[in-house]
């Protein structure tokens, strides 16, 4: 099986500057989306660390022959990939936990993640706060990812409704993000990878904007995963987005 991918990024209608960031290594089969916190230039230096932490792991230790001994503790209950990003998840944060104690400008920087691991027919993905990922299959969307925020929880509960929190003045507060801290808990689920499945990793530029069912109308509509970015950022700027916009879209091919 094979991947074909498209990605874009695009500061929000609002913004001066871009805090979120995005990784494609198509060579690893790591695709990753980050969305930074914390003031103009911090939350953009936290996005990026982050990603250089978890690429960097990943692509250490895929290069590493079977007797070499891993540079962490191996999870035997996880397969190799779900190590390698609850790792690299991990290595990110410690850089955030560098910078902080060395710049005192970027104290209280912090960045949601999503991340996707790709290995012949099995998907390895892993988040931490509100950043998304999304899997249109037969022409029907879900959502694969659970936010780490304070607006999810209140749907799970009932208190809210998914349009209701897409409006809520809370909406931005995650219960869960890379910001040095030691607790970092990453969540990571693995899946077997269909021919014909599109994915896609986004940022909350997305779907504070564009409902489940839109997204899904734009991932059913555009042909190529590319157009479909693009046609996304379009949308969520259309809707009047005031946040940073960021989508990678992976088409899953026979071959």
């Amino acid at each position: 099986m094979s991947v074909s991918f498209g990605s874009a990024t695009h500061t929000g209608l609002r913004r001066s500057t871009n805090e979120d960031n995005l990784s494609v290594r198509e060579d690893l089969g790591l695709f990753v989306v980050a969305d930074g916190m914390g003031g103009h230039a911090a939350g953009e230096v936290a996005s990026r660390t982050a990603i250089d932490g978890i690429v960097a792991f990943v692509e250490a230790t895929l290069a590493m022959s079977p007797e070499q001994t891993w540079p962490i503790p191996f999870d035997p209950s996880l397969s190799a990939n779900a190590n390698r990003l609850r790792a690299g998840f991990r290595m990110g944060n410690r850089q955030l936990a560098v910078q902080i104690e060395t710049a005192s400008e970027l104290r209280g920087m912090a960045t949601t993640a999503v991340a996707m691991l790709v290995d012949a027919q099995v998907g390895t993905l892993a988040h931490v706060g509100d950043s998304r990922a999304y899997r249109l299959r037969d022409g029907q969307i879900e959502r694969l990812t659970r936010d780490h925020s304070w607006v999810e929880e209140q749907v799970r509960l009932g208190a809210l409704s998914e349009s209701a929190a897409r409006q809520h003045p809370w909406r931005n507060i995650v219960t869960r993000a890379l910001s040095g801290s030691e607790d970092l808990e990453v969540e990571i689920q693995e899946f077997p990878l269909v021919w014909g499945d599109r994915l896609l990793l986004c940022s909350d530029g997305v779907f504070a904007v564009l409902s489940d069912e839109q997204i899904a109308d734009t991932l059913r509509l555009e042909t190529d995963p590319d157009g479909a970015c693009q046609a996304l950022i379009a949308g969520a700027n259309d809707g009047g987005g005031p946040d940073n916009v960021t989508a990678i879209v992976l088409d899953l091919d026979a071959g």
